[in-house]
């Protein structure tokens, strides 16, 4: 069982025990102390310490053995890289789709099973479930129950290996149900705040990089003003832009070649086609031809009717039947049939 020291993973452990399960709780180390975050309350960040002190209290309540595993290293290389090769290419990245996939489903379990921890099953409190087709025999992701909940686009990336392993104890279950849970159980994480973000700090500092000054231009190339680093803004924008304009304006693209932001008004931040790369599926096992789904491109978004036309290299054109806004290369795109998650994949371009 992950443990993260919250309420969600308390109660998915209790949980799986009183379903007669045993368990083990491990966490994952992922602060090096490199930056000077202050802020509390984040996946990454200074009071990582606190935050396994109080996984190893739940575990000891609990009473289950507790383990702490370093993965500082690999969440360097493969998270925190990533974010920033990303965001100075001029995209929006998802550090915890990331994190996710490679670190806290991959690494992490693999690390307990080298140590010598046998286990048939990972568990971690997401808001999502898990089930085997019957006829195809493929694991299908689905959403959570409740809908101010659901994380199965976070965890969209999962192979059909990871699935076949993990359990999501709260996907049956609402959040406040949860808290109650928790409350009867003695659980003293019940009320306690919850992680927002994955970094406390100031998302510049992790790109490590000098200001690189350029032009904020209209779609006609008008110069309207002055930026120190396109990394500093993001498709749909619209705070901190610095220009008095008529209308609000918008980030509506990034030219990374040209180190300009280019704006405009809310009407040119919609779009109806874009393409995907790197796909995962998860109900089917690939793309062969059209198909109508339900398409979110950001994970607050509610999902938007789209259709799916496979291209070359295994990549995807995604067509909305309504124009949708900020559609952001570096975002995930997540298709749903209903519940059930088709697959997904990372926006590559924005077909203008």
């Amino acid at each position: 069982m992950g443990l993260s020291g919250g309420v969600d993973s308390a109660v998915a452990a209790y949980l799986l025990q009183q379903e007669g399960y045993e368990v083990i709780g491990i966490t994952m180390a992922i602060w090096d102390g490199q930056f000077m975050a202050t802020g509390k309350h984040a996946c990454y960040g200074p009071d990582e310490q606190e935050e396994i002190r109080e996984a190893r209290e739940i575990a000891e309540h609990l009473g289950i053995p507790y383990h702490v595993f370093d993965c500082s290293a690999e969440y360097k290389a493969s998270v925190l890289n990533y974010f920033k090769s990303e965001y100075l290419s001029g995209r929006t990245p998802n550090p915890c789709i990331k994190c996710n996939q490679l670190i806290k489903f991959g690494l992490l379990p693999g690390l307990a099973e080298k140590a010598g921890i046998p286990f048939d099953h990972f568990a971690t409190g997401h808001y999502a479930r898990v089930e085997q087709d019957k006829i195809s025999q493929r694991f299908f992701l689905k959403k959570g129950i409740d809908p101010h909940k659901d994380q199965s686009y976070f965890v969209y990336r999962l192979s059909q290996d990871q699935l076949s392993r993990i359990l999501f104890p709260l996907g049956g279950f609402n959040k406040n149900r949860i808290k109650e849970i928790a409350r009867n159980a003695g659980i003293v994480a019940a009320d306690k705040e919850e992680s927002q973000d994955f970094y406390s700090g100031d998302y510049k500092e992790l790109l490590e990089t000098n200001e690189k000054p350029g032009e904020i231009v209209d779609r006609k190339g008008k110069v309207l003003g002055f930026h120190k680093g396109i990394w500093n803004y993001t498709i749909g924008q619209r705070k901190g832009l610095g220009i008095a304009f008529s209308e609000p304006l918008y980030v509506v693209d990034l030219n990374t070649e040209k180190s300009r932001v280019i704006v405009g008004t809310r009407e040119e931040t919609y779009k109806t086609s874009f393409f995907v790369s790197d796909m995962n599926w998860i109900s089917v096992e690939k793309l062969d031809k059209q198909m109508d789904v339900l398409c979110k491109i950001r994970s607050g978004q509610k999902e938007r009717e789209a259709s799916l036309e496979p291209v070359a290299k295994g990549e995807v054109k995604v067509t909305y039947y309504q124009p949708n806004d900020s559609i952001t290369p570096g975002q995930s795109a997540v298709f749903y049939d209903g519940e059930l998650v088709v697959g997904g994949g990372i926006i590559k371009s924005v077909k203008t």
